[in-house]
């Protein structure tokens, strides 16, 4: 036991120059967690709703249920990292991917598989600010005023793991079936808590830290769930969600701006326009990441008639791409170069899915996928980086927290889009009008990015 104690105290202790590298493991494992769950469901959408008898419309919440979860957690975690410190929820947050992947394994039910999903959600959303709070902080202690080096590797890593998510859950899937995809939280829970006790520092409580804003979460996530039950399922006679969106959206607005300790502090976008249009980039971008990766991921299946492995593994493609762009310029600090050319991507993308159909050739699916992979590895390294030069330092959990939400508001969007477009079944006329809905995201964020003049001092 005085063993243990010992080699706690001396991975606490922070290196004496240099980033603490002791730090990367539990940083980069707990910031994979979140986008292996999102990208390996993606190819078990399809066999879900075979086994419990459910359209894409339906199993289309077990994406919204993780995002849902993770747009309301994020932020709060953000703030109580800033308070606590990053060891503490960074080990309540992983113990809770564990059990969550035990209640997808063994859930009987749909609705109890969604309700597995939103536990995963929430317990995903401390490890990112967790990271970028260290990020800062060893920053700090070193003089070391952008650590490249390391922003580089979380991103690659989440990038890796996102783009081999669909290949891993396919395999998983045609060897042990769709249950699979839940076993893998198992050891990756217990890996990030060993980890993290070993290596993450103590840090005291921050004087006076911040009380949870109640109020404030229940009327961003009324806010939320009304606008994607209608967007879901919109129809004339549902006129009374909109209705409940703009209302809670006012009275939250309202909570937040007067509350001492917000929910989300919405005056951190205040003064801040550069901070607010990196937010909007990263919506815009991830909206139609995702929208490819459920969207194109189904049809695949269901359009094309590929197995839950096949479909993953013609995704590898995409994750080659995303990787060769991330390595080849993660340690150039361009932000709007990358944004750039990752807006254009998105493009010649959607226009390939335009030209795709049931009997589309092998290499114009897979020539998709590649150039899906380059905004991939460009947009989300681009507007960390961005992130990072432009919110306050100490404000810096928070801030990375919206920047996450951003991405899943994205994904929330995503999600609404393909069971707009898939209500019965993922076909060649549901896909063209989702690449439709992508290209629209892609000029507004080729728009977003030529015309914010605040880039220029990052390139």
């Amino acid at each position: 036991m005085s063993s243990a104690r010992t080699l706690l105290r001396r991975t606490d202790r922070p290196a004496p120059g240099g980033f603490d590298r002791r730090l990367v493991a539990p940083m980069v494992l707990g910031s994979i967690l979140n986008p292996i769950n999102s990208s390996m469901i993606a190819v078990a959408l399809v066999p879900i709703g075979a086994a419990f008898g459910a359209p894409p419309s339906r199993t289309a919440w077990l994406v919204t249920g993780l995002y849902l979860a993770t747009a309301v957690g994020q932020p709060v975690i953000g703030r109580l990292v800033d308070s606590y410190g990053p060891r503490r929820l960074y080990l309540i947050g992983t113990g809770l991917v564990g059990l969550a992947g035990l209640f997808g394994v063994l859930a009987p039910s749909l609705g109890l598989l969604i309700a597995a999903r939103v536990l995963l959600g929430l317990g995903t959303s401390a490890a990112y600010p967790a990271s970028m709070y260290l990020t800062r902080s060893e920053a700090r202690r070193t003089g070391q005023q952008s650590p490249g080096a390391v922003l580089t590797a979380l991103a690659v890593a989440n990038q890796t793991v996102a783009v081999i998510g669909p290949t891993l859950g396919g395999l998983l899937i045609g060897v042990a079936g769709w249950r699979a995809v839940f076993t893998v939280n198992l050891p990756l829970s217990l890996a990030c808590l060993v980890l993290g006790a070993l290596r993450l520092p103590r840090t005291p409580k921050t004087p006076g830290a911040t009380r949870v804003d109640l109020p404030g979460m229940g009327l961003f996530a009324a806010l939320l769930l009304s606008l994607m039950l209608f967007l879901m399922d919109p129809a004339a006679d549902r006129w009374y969600l909109p209705v409940l969106c703009a209302a809670a959206a006012a009275g939250f607005a309202v909570r937040e701006l007067r509350c001492a300790g917000p929910f989300v502090d919405l005056r951190l976008f205040g003064g801040n326009r550069p901070l607010l249009a990196t937010y909007l980039r990263q919506l815009l971008s991830y909206t139609a990441s995702y929208a490819f990766l459920y969207g194109f991921t189904q049809w695949l299946e269901q359009g094309r008639g590929l197995s839950a492995a096949a479909a993953g593994l013609m995704l590898l493609p995409q994750a080659a791409g995303g990787l060769a762009v991330s390595w080849l310029t993660g340690r150039n600090p361009a932000v709007r170069g990358k944004l750039l050319v990752g807006a254009c991507c998105q493009l010649a993308a959607c226009a390939g899915l335009l030209l795709a159909g049931g009997g589309s050739p092998i290499w114009l699916l897979l020539a998709v996928g590649v150039l899906m992979g380059v905004p991939q590895g460009l947009n989300g390294l681009a507007n960390q980086s961005a992130l990072y030069r432009q919110a306050p330092a100490e404000r810096m959990g928070s801030a990375a927290g919206l920047l996450r939400t951003f991405m899943y508001l994205g994904a929330l969007g995503a999600s609404a889009a393909t069971a707009a477009f898939f209500p019965h079944g993922a076909g060649t006329g549901g896909l063209h009008r989702l690449a439709l809905f992508m290209a629209a995201g892609a000029v507004l964020l080729l728009a977003a990015t030529v015309l914010d003049r605040s880039l220029s001092a990052t390139d």
